[in-house]
């Protein structure tokens, strides 16, 4: 058990929209990410996913409605429902995912990866 440095985490890589893991706990996968622009629309059918934006603004798109978020917020976006996040400038986000999610929700691009690396 030690603690972990979100700012130190977040200096070891600079590539977008490629989670990185930090920590593991009840099945669930703690992944910090850097992301800006546009994302894919995607949906997990069967998983849940909570956003924590640590730095930034990013926008979650729904198909029927925008949500901002801002540093120190969180969403929950639940299983089934289809979203896109959207940024203007670079973004810092902590992720809460299950270890076995696929990210882009089974949407094959050139941004889907399909084993996070562990950092």
């Amino acid at each position: 058990m030690h603690a972990i440095s979100l700012t130190e985490k977040f200096g070891l890589f600079e590539e977008q929209w490629t989670p990185k893991i930090i920590a593991q706990l009840n099945g669930q996968d703690v992944k910090l990410a850097k992301i800006q622009g546009e994302f894919l629309w995607h949906a997990h059918d069967e998983q849940d996913e909570l956003f924590h934006v640590i730095r930034g603004r990013m926008t979650m798109e729904f198909r029927d409605r925008k949500v901002e978020v801002g540093p120190g917020e969180i969403i929950v976006v639940p299983k089934g429902v289809e979203h896109r996040p959207v940024t203007d400038e670079e973004v810092w986000i902590l992720l809460f995912e299950p270890q076995n999610i696929h990210h882009t929700g089974g949407v094959v691009s050139d941004r889907t990866v399909e084993r996070s690396e562990f950092i």
